[in-house]
């Protein structure tokens, strides 16, 4: 397997996390986002869509979404599983992921934030105004489902599913961006314990061949 991937794009960081806590091995093909390596004709054969993550597999299967990849991995690989089988189950992880994955991530990635300063005029106090209010609006929905809806050390139970893939890299880039996350003690307690798992200490921004301070 061949994974695109930036070490910072927090897309990517899920589909890495997946990757560790299902024991599979890949070649690591960096693109540098903030370089607009992305945009560089080459780069838009891989993805016509311009970003990361993108995973090739065999026989010339080419995914570009963190969620399709996951959904493929948890269908045609060995080993831990991440998205319940049990239909509420599954519900209740996928309610859960998509707040975060559909919600929060697509207004707050790099070329949103690049769009808002360099054609919008943006400055970069409002530029983290921005970013600070959708962070609190996604969180403090994410806290309610876990207070409703979570149980054990991980969002939904003892085991890491989809729905902690999805909450450990934006709550990391939140935390990068210097978001207040006090608020959000269910959330954080869920992200803590993450961070003391190998998987993804595997696959943090810190430990990927392409990081940079």
């Amino acid at each position: 397997m061949q994974l695109y991937s930036f070490f910072n794009s927090s897309t990517s960081y899920r589909v890495r996390i997946a990757m560790a806590l299902k024991g599979l091995s890949y070649d690591y093909r960096g693109i540098n986002l903030r370089a607009g390596d992305q945009r560089r004709a080459g780069y838009q054969n891989v993805n016509p869509a311009k970003g990361v993550p993108v995973l090739v597999d065999e026989n010339d299967v080419s995914l570009s979404q963190s969620m399709a990849i996951i959904q493929y991995l948890d269908d045609t690989q060995e080993g831990h599983r991440l998205i319940p089988q049990e239909p509420l189950e599954k519900a209740r992880v996928l309610e859960f992921a998509n707040l975060i994955a559909c919600d929060m991530h697509p207004i707050n990635n790099l070329r949103v934030l690049g769009y808002l300063t360099q054609n919008l005029g943006v400055n970069d106090s409002q530029k983290k105004e921005w970013y600070a209010h959708w962070i609190a609006e996604g969180f403090s929905a994410a806290e309610a489902l876990l207070e409703r809806y979570g149980s054990g050390n991980y969002c939904f139970g003892d085991e890491p599913t989809l729905a902690d893939c999805c909450l450990v890299p934006q709550a990391a880039n939140a935390s990068r961006f210097g978001c207040d996350l006090s608020p959000y003690k269910r959330v954080m307690a869920v992200y803590s314990h993450c961070l003391k798992h190998p998987a993804f200490q595997q696959a943090a921004p810190e430990n990927q061949p392409d990081f940079t301070s």
